[in-house]
Order: structure tokens, then C-alpha cells, then sequence
């Protein structure tokens, strides 16, 4: 990079500081700390949302995805669209909560100091998972730019593994500082550098297609959108995928919306960005639409980007082998100098906008439902916040070394989908269901650990006979589809051996084009490997039309299988399931339907073999939540009591009168809002579909 570059980068880091710094004067207590004092209204909460929303790992994930499948990859991210509208309604919850931390929920709901402790180990490690995500994200995007490593002597020390501890301790500075006022402020900021990063590479990379591949008479940069669809082959402009070709088919779609539906809404700093730290309820739900939405859009810039990359860089063997570093390796060969620091600076900002939120959450959960009710009763409020301010960089320090363990963005963010399942089933029934228990809560949180991820890594530790059990040392069946098209630039470039001897591929030419899928291990996470004595052997599969010949292969003999034991496909072989046959992205979407709806089962049963909670408290709860909250915190209180004292009135605004369903009856605006937001998203899907028609 270019001494400009590094300039920018200072400037930004500088800056950063400086707003926590100032931020520091208005903390006065706990609240004003981990919730900004609840003053803020739609822009902050808007900024918030699109700022903790938004991480380093989103534009990365989705141009690696949309590398590897086309279009269809931009799912990795847009698979939150769907889940957009349902925050019209979350907003509100977690407003009229008025709560400092989502511990502070569970121990009300639930009547159970023990469960917030618990629910604030559960947060911790998510968050370490999830930061991991976006350090190893920008190390993928940030080590192009930066260079892979710095030589000291006899030492070589990747890039990442320099950039990642100065970024943490960077946001743990301006985040211990200014607590969540300072993240806010600073969100503004990076918000709109992460609109920046959208759509930076954008026009730069289209002129490059234009200088490279265009026709004399196109001089100007947008004429590379017709230069594009002529570099790739049309199956890399469709939407959805294909199950052979693509990790997101329509069904993984559905799956993996409805899971992180399910998940989303007991993430811990939801509590702030959701709209607890809003001025009042309309500035909570719309802040969080419109914030969320504004993500959407760009996610369409993520992966319009990685298209034009991938005909940048169709032969490029840097990319070809990490397609995560597609967004570094473009920005470093396009953008001059002081735009590249830009860039790197843009990234900086999507994942600190990220982590100081979450740092600062998980800070509280430690104060709120560790420190005071297990070790001091009676702290006060200057030793809360300088407790909080030391244990913030706690979960931080963890997610940097998780980062250093797992560089492998698409896998972190598989498994950040997975953990919120933990608390989701006593989140869900306990907001809506009377009847869940305290009893049933701690069942379902112990169960789902157990089956979903300890038994998974101790099952074959304790039985290691199973790694090579004739059952369970299976794979899924190696299938090799060949479709032949007319070949395309991209192709061209592409073509191995094209140099040495061989008959050079021409545009329009017949090129037969394999997708390769399957040979994927069912019950193992680390693989399957063939031992001794082990042939491939041929298999036969049912053909669809259209699809080109079709060829399948598996293992007969003796396999080893490695990594954890995935406990969920037994409930799909105890069915008769031929799991062999399934397709990638089917044996993945398969995973995903028992780990959403067991631990519902388990706590709806467990809640109705159990004891109800006690009326007093749970009446109080429910009370607070049908209460609109007043900005002015006298009058809420007051507005709170009368409620209690006439409960009739808050039993007409259900929508199951004298039932245990805790469903509020919507009114025009809800229904209003909710409309607008799916009309929203089906503009976003209408705009993706016009991007691509361009090129088809």
C-alpha cells in the first residue's frame, strides 16, 4: 500500500478513539453505559442496527460465495431478508422489556438469577464464535492489501495475525471509553463507510473489464455491465441455484431463513440494537427496519462486486484457491492509492461498528448477571461500570484467538447459525406461552447442549468404534454432472494446459462443463477416509432432464471417519432415509429442521410435566409487556402501576382472550408496518432480479 493509504488508516483509527474519548464525559451509571442512557432516536437506532449488523465478514462471505455459485451465492448474506419484517414487531419487545441486558429477561421471566448466569456463559461464547467470524474475515480481505506477512529476521508472521490483536485492542479503547454511546456515534460514521465499501469496487472494476475486454467503441466505465454478462456463462446469473451446483438451492434458502428467524431474536445485543436503547418504541421498530433493510441493499453491491471479480480474475490462482480473498485481491489491483486504505478503513469500520456493540453487551451480561447477583449485591454504580470496563475485552481477547484457530469465514458463520439454538425455544414460548416453566427452560437449554454440541465432539472419545462402524463411515455419492455449452471468455482464460500445446479454446466454442458434488461425510464433521482394502465403485442415481450426463461413484470396504459425530442424521436413518443419495446442499439443509423444532418439543413437554411459575410474577411480566412504553421515565412507572391495577384491560388487548397464548392483537400500524416491510423486501428481490437480467 501507498504511505497515503496508511495516512487514512491513522486518521480513521485516530478518530475512532477520540469519539470514545468524548463520549466518556456523559456516562453517569449503568444504563447510561450499556444503553446510551435510552436517548436515542431513529437515525442512531437506524445506524445501529445497519452498524452492528453489518460485520467485516458479510461482503467477504457473500463475494466468496458468489465466487464459487454465481449469483446465487449473495444468499450466504440475503438469507436475512426474509427475517426483516418480523423486526417490525421485535423492536417493540425489546423496548417494553426495559431491561439492561437479555440476562435481565430470562431472570424475569423465569424467576431465576441461575438461568441469566447461564444465558451469559451462552453469550460469551456465541459472541467469541461470532467475532472470530469477522477478525477472519478481515485477514482474508486485509492481507492482499497489506502483504501476507512481515519478515522480522528469521520470522514470518502472517498478516492476520498482526491486524486482528490491533483492531481488538483499537475497539476495546474507544468502546471501554464511551460504552454504548461511543459505539453509536462511531456506527454513524462506519455505517456510512460500509455504504462506501458497497459500492467502491463497483465502477473501478467495471472499467477494468472494459480496458481489458471491450470493444474499442465502449469507452465509458458502465459499458463493462455488457462486457460482464459476455465474460461469464449464464448459469453464474441466476438467482437461485441449482442442488448440483450451488451451496444455496431453494430449499437451503427456506432452512436457513427460518433457523436464523428462530435464533436472531436471543442474540444478546439485540436487547440495544433491537430497540432497547431507543427514545421510544416507533424510533426502536423503525431504526431496526430501516437499518436492516439498508443492509439488504448492499448486500447487492457485495455481490455484484464478486461477479465482476470473478471475470477479473477467472484464471487467477490467488483467488481460485481462498475465494474469501477476492475482496482484498480486487481492491488491491484496482483502486489507486489513498482509496485502498479507504477500502481497508471501510472493512475496519464493518467489523468495530460490530464488535464494540457486542463487547459492550457481553460486558453487561458479566456485570448484570454474574458480578452483582453471585459476588457483590450491593456494588455500586462506579464499581459496575469499572468492572464493565476492565471484562470488556474479555469476549474480544477470546474471539481473537478462536480467529487465529478457524480462518475459514463460511464455516464460522455455519456454526454462529447454530448456537443461538440453545436459548431460542425459552425465549420464543417464554414471550408468548404462560405455561413455560423455569423447570422445562433449564431442561432445554442442558438437552440441547448435551445432543447438539457435547455429545457431538464426546461420542467418539467414549465409542471410537464408531469412527468405523460400517453405518456410520459413509459418505454421500460422489456425482460428476457434465453439461456442454459454448465457452465464454472466462473460460478462455481459465483453460488448463491452454499454454502447453494444447488446441487453444476459443470464444463459442463447445466446452464441457463438470460439477462436481457429494463424497460428503453424513455423521462426520472432519471427513471420511477410505482404509485398506476400500475400492470406488460405480453407482446408480436417478437422472433428471436437462441436467447432462451423469455420473455417481462411492466406497465399498472399510472407511474411518474423523471430527464430530453428527447426532441429528440418525433420526433421518432410524426413518429408512437413504442419506447417500442427498445432494450437498441437501444433506446440509437436512441438518437444519431437528435442531429448530426438538428443542420446541422438548420445552412445550417438559413445560407441561412441570410447575407452573408463580401467577404474581408472571402476571407483573406480562403486564409490562402489553404497556406501551412513555419516553419520560416517572411516567412510565406510573403507567406501569395502573396496569398492574387492572389487569381486565390488558386482557382484552390479546388476541386469545383468557388463554394461556400471550399473543398481542395487532393493530393498523403493525399490520401497516409489516405490510410496507415485505413490500420492501420484495422490491430488494425485484432489484436483484433486474441487476441479473442485465446480463442474461
Amino acid at each position: 500500500m501507498h504511505p497515503l493509504d496508511y495516512l487514512v488508516l491513522l486518521a480513521y483509527f485516530g478518530l475512532m478513539i477520540r469519539m470514545g474519548s468524548l463520549a466518556r464525559r456523559r456516562i453517569r451509571g449503568q444504563e447510561d453505559y450499556f444503553l446510551g442512557g435510552r436517548s436515542f432516536g431513529l437515525i442512531f437506532q437506524a445506524f445501529a442496527a445497519f452498524g452492528a449488523g453489518t460485520g467485516s465478514s458479510d461482503p467477504v462471505a457473500t463475494a466468496g460465495t458468489t465466487f464459487k455459485s454465481g449469483m446465487s451465492g449473495i444468499w450466504s448474506t440475503l438469507t436475512w431478508l426474509f427475517v426483516t419484517p418480523f423486526y417490525w414487531f421485535a423492536g417493540v419487545w425489546y423496548r417494553r422489556m426495559r431491561h439492561l441486558t437479555l440476562g435481565d429477561w430470562f431472570v424475569e421471566r423465569y424467576e431465576s438469577p441461575r438461568l441469566g448466569a447461564a444465558y451469559t456463559a451462552f453469550g460469551l461464547l456465541f459472541y467469541m464464535v461470532f467475532i472470530s467470524m469477522l477478525f477472519s474475515a478481515i485477514g482474508k480481505a486485509a492481507a492482499p492489501l497489506l502483504g501476507e506477512a512481515l519478515v522480522l529476521g528469521d520470522w514470518r508472521i502472517p498478516t492476520e495475525y498482526l491486524l486482528v490483536p490491533l483492531v481488538a485492542v483499537i475497539v476495546v479503547l474507544y468502546g471501554a471509553y464511551g460504552g454504548l454511546l461511543a459505539a453509536y456515534w462511531t456506527d454513524v460514521l462506519q455505517g456510512l463507510c460500509i455504504i462506501a465499501l458497497s459500492i467502491l469496487l463497483i465502477p473501478f472494476g467495471l472499467q477494468a473489464l472494459v480496458e481489458r475486454f471491450g470493444d474499442p467503441r465502449i469507452q465509458e466505465w458502465w459499458g463493462g455491465f455488457s462486457i460482464l454478462g459476455e465474460q461469464l456463462p449464464r448459469s453464474m446469473f441466476t438467482l437461485i441455484g441449482s442442488a448440483a451446483s450451488s451451496e444455496f438451492p431453494l430449499h437451503r434458502i427456506v432452512a436457513v431463513t427460518v433457523i436464523l428467524l428462530v435464533g436472531i431474536v436471543v442474540m444478546p445485543h439485540f436487547i440495544a440494537t433491537g430497540g432497547g436503547s431507543a427514545r421510544s418504541e416507533s424510533s426502536a421498530r423503525i431504526g431496526l427496519v430501516a437499518g436492516n433493510l439498508t443492509k439488504r441493499f448492499c448486500t447487492i453491491g457485495w455481490a455484484l462486486t464478486a461477479m465482476i471479480v470473478l471475470a477479473l480474475y477467472a484464471g487467477d490462482d490467488e483467488v481460485i484457491s481462498d475465494p474469501d480473498r477476492a475482496w482484498g485481491v480486487a481492491s488491491r489491483d484496482l483502486l489507486p492509492a489513498g482509496l485502498r486504505g479507504l477500502m481497508l478503513a471501510c472493512l475496519l469500520a464493518a467489523l468495530m461498528s460490530s464488535v464494540d456493540c457486542y463487547m459492550l453487551v457481553c460486558s453487561g451480561l458479566l456485570v448484570r448477571n454474574v458480578y452483582v447477583p453471585f459476588v457483590d449485591p450491593s456494588a455500586s454504580e462506579s464499581r459496575c461500570l469499572l468492572l464493565a470496563r476492565l471484562t470488556g475485552g474479555v469476549v474480544v481477547a477470546g474471539a481473537v484467538i478462536f480467529a487465529w484457530s478457524m480462518m475459514d469465514v463460511f464455516r464460522q458463520l455455519q456454526l454462529a447459525w447454530l448456537v443461538p439454538m440453545i436459548f431460542a425455544a425459552p425465549f420464543w414460548l417464554g414471550l408468548f406461552w404462560r405455561r413455560a416453566t423455569t423447570t422445562a427452560a433449564w431442561i432445554t437449554v442442558g438437552f440441547v447442549t448435551l445432543v447438539f454440541f457435547v455429545l457431538p465432539w464426546l461420542l467418539p472419545v467414549l465409542a471410537p468404534g464408531l469412527k468405523t462402524h460400517p453405518r456410520f463411515a459413509v459418505t454421500t455419492h460422489e456425482v460428476i454432472r457434465t453439461v456442454e455449452r459454448e465457452a465464454t471468455p472466462a473460460d478462455v482464460r481459465r483453460r488448463p494446459g491452454a499454454n502447453a500445446g494444447e488446441e487453444p479454446l476459443r470464444v463459442g466454442d463447445a466446452v464441457q462443463e463438470e460439477f462436481r458434488s457429494g463424497g460428503k461425510p453424513i455423521y462426520w464433521s472432519g471427513g471420511v477416509e477410505p482404509l485398506e482394502g476400500a475400492t470406488r465403485i460405480p453407482v446408480e442415481i436417478g437422472e433428471s432432464g436437462g441436467e447432462g450426463a451423469i455420473e455417481a461413484w462411492n466406497h465399498q470396504g472399510p472407511m474411518e471417519g474423523s471430527g464430530r459425530f453428527q447426532l441429528v442424521y440418525l433420526l433421518y436413518d432410524l426413518l429408512g432415509m437413504d442419506m447417500r443419495s442427498r445432494s450437498d446442499s441437501m444433506l446440509a439443509t437436512m441438518e437444519l429442521p431437528p435442531k429448530i423444532l426438538i428443542p420446541f418439543l422438548v420445552m412445550i413437554l417438559a413445560s407441561l410435566a412441570t410447575r407452573p411459575n408463580s401467577r404474581p410474577a408472571l402476571d407483573r411480566y406480562y403486564a409490562k409487556m402489553r404497556t406501551p412504553v412513555h419516553p419520560d421515565p416517572a411516567t412510565d412507572r406510573r403507567q406501569l402501576r395502573e396496569a398492574l391495577r387492572h389487569p381486565e384491560r390488558l386482557e382484552a388487548l390479546k388476541l386469545f382472550p383468557r388463554t394461556s397464548l400471550e399473543f398481542g392483537r395487532p393493530d393498523r400500524y403493525d399490520i401497516l408496518g409489516f405490510a410496507l416491510t415485505w413490500l420492501a423486501c420484495f422490491g430488494i428481490i425485484a432489484l436483484a432480479l433486474g441487476i441479473v437480467a442485465l446480463f442474461r
